[in-house]
């Protein structure tokens, strides 16, 4: 027997099916249950799911709440008590591998890591530490061991026992990418997407609902097409964070803007892309965070026409925001410019031929403003110690919110 309970969230509805609720050991057609057994059946089966979608859905972004703010981190204890961390709600410490099938520390530092971010909980009650798993380059087994039920049951136990040993919050899951090509030589096969909604189900299952499950997701059409199966995950993860940046990359042969608010007739891929292909599939806005970059990604031997965007040239090199400045100010050459289609910054050295894509103050403004407009469940960007120590990113993300009543 199987139902479907209804509710709505800012305007849509879910629909979350409880199969098989008053179904029974050694039941058949010539047993039923009576319909007052049935009915409490249903309703205990109900009350069961309801419980669970509560805590699901704890940050879900409402009006007057503050805004769910999700730094990824690295870098050391020194390094990252510069910045105003008490205006997070998440830290993610970046990243934790593989060690055959079990999640593993690499060495002390992670140990030490770990150990300071929980610390700061201290001063921040509200704040959650979570453990980020793979990253770029860092899940080069992730499509093996992932593939057999033992290798996920294994690293759920393995995260829990992290979890508990350490205090933190949760885990996110940073596979990059199930199903699609990822990072060079990685393995990746078409049975990932469905064995990814199988680790998810794996981590609920072992983890309950004391942790938080979360994954980051590509924000390109390619990675929200093939790699999820969102209709499956998306009940099981607390959110998804959406890589709304490198939307060009390392790879790309032309520039463009690697982390756009917007699409534009040069590019397709953007924040509020990625956003309007969830929600068009239901994927609820209280669970998807966009992203943002702290970095700057750069590109030379580009032609000047149309000041170095969307022409042909070769990626050189990543810049922080924190010296962003300074390196655009080194050669005395670059001019900055605004794309008011992407709402996006670039800039363009016609000397040097060098063409820059960004984040800036009013690019994160807009992108903030974004996310309580549309009710989405937060914003996250890589990586906290890119920033500038005052008046940075962060600063412009917990200003905006301010400006909205959304942080103190």
């Amino acid at each position: 027997m199987k139902f479907w309970l209804q509710w709505d969230d800012p305007g849509r509805r879910e629909q979350h099916r409880v199969a098989d609720m008053t179904k029974r050991k050694g039941s058949s057609t010539h047993c039923r249950p009576y319909p007052q057994q049935l009915r409490w059946a249903v309703l205990a089966g109900m009350l069961t799911l309801i419980a669970a979608l509560s805590t699901v859905a704890s940050y879900a972004s409402r009006p007057g709440e503050p805004l769910l703010i999700v730094a990824y981190v690295r870098g050391s204890a020194s390094e990252i008590d510069r910045y105003p961390v008490g205006r997070l709600s998440h830290m993610n410490y970046s990243f934790l591998h593989l060690q055959g099938n079990r999640l593993a520390l690499r060495s002390s530092r992670d140990s030490i890591g770990i150990s300071h971010l929980v610390s700061l909980k201290k001063r921040n009650p509200g704040l959650k530490v979570i453990l980020s798993v793979g990253g770029w380059g860092g899940c080069k087994t992730c499509s093996d061991v992932f593939s057999a039920r033992e290798g996920r049951h294994e690293f759920a136990v393995s995260a829990k026992d992290l979890l508990e040993r350490f205090g933190a919050d949760g885990v996110d899951l940073d596979w990059e990418f199930p199903a699609i090509e990822g990072y060079p030589g990685h393995r990746f096969a078409p049975e990932d997407r469905h064995n990814f909604t199988l680790l998810v189900q794996d981590l609920r299952d072992v983890l309950g609902s004391r942790y938080e499950v979360t994954f980051a997701a590509g924000g390109f059409m390619a990675y929200l097409r093939s790699s999820i199966e969102w209709d499956q995950v998306m009940p099981l993860v607390d959110r998804v964070y959406l890589m709304t940046y490198d939307l060009v990359n390392g790879f790309s042969t032309s520039t463009g803007h690697h982390t756009p608010l917007f699409s534009s007739p040069g590019q397709m891929e953007s924040a509020d892309n990625a956003v309007r292909y969830l929600d068009s599939i239901g994927v609820p806005h209280s669970k998807i965070v966009i992203g943002a970059a702290f970095y700057a990604r750069v590109w030379e031997n580009v032609d000047s026409t149309n000041n170095g965007l969307f022409q042909k040239g070769k990626f050189t090199t990543f810049v922080s925001y924190g010296h962003l400045d300074g390196y655009l100010d080194s050669t005395g050459a670059f001019t900055k410019f605004w794309d008011s289609t992407a709402q996006a910054p670039y800039a363009y050295d016609a000397s040097k031929r060098l063409f820059a894509t960004f984040d800036d103050r009013r690019s994160i403004a807009l992108k903030t403003n974004y996310v309580l407009d549309h009710r989405l469940g937060g914003i996250m960007f890589w990586e906290l110690t890119g920033d500038k120590l005052e008046n940075g990113l962060l600063d412009a993300i917990v200003k905006t919110a301010q400006q909205a009543g959304r942080q103190k």
